[in-house]
């Protein structure tokens, strides 16, 4: 953001400067109004070029962050739908040889 402030404040100057130059210019009121209000449709036309181009800019890296906020998402939900199933499956075979055990000193006599 910081150099954004810098290209508004030099676009500022550059608007002040050349309002100053047409305003001390030495020719009648109509034609130095004139100047002003094509210098002033100038800069305005430009400052606007360089907001959309900020816009532009600001908008691509938004949908480039969702974008890979999404990703992270769904890997993390593909991890964690693995690590659950693993879990179920250890618990699963886990199960099989407690029974397995049991069933072992059910039938052993003592």
């Amino acid at each position: 953001m910081k150099a954004d402030k810098i290209i508004l404040g030099v676009l500022g100057g550059v608007a002040v400067g050349a309002l100053l130059g047409v305003l001390f210019a030495p020719e009648k009121g109509d034609k130095t109004r004139k100047k002003i209000m094509d210098k002033s449709n100038d800069y305005a036309d430009e400052l606007k070029d360089k907001l959309d181009t900020l816009l532009g800019t600001i908008n691509k890296k938004y949908e480039k962050i969702w974008s890979e906020g999404e990703n992270l998402i769904a890997q993390g939900k593909s991890k964690f739908d693995d690590a659950k199933h693993e879990g179920e499956t250890l618990l699963s075979e886990g199960k099989s040889k407690f029974y397995d055990v049991k069933n072992e000193i059910k039938n052993t006599s003592i």
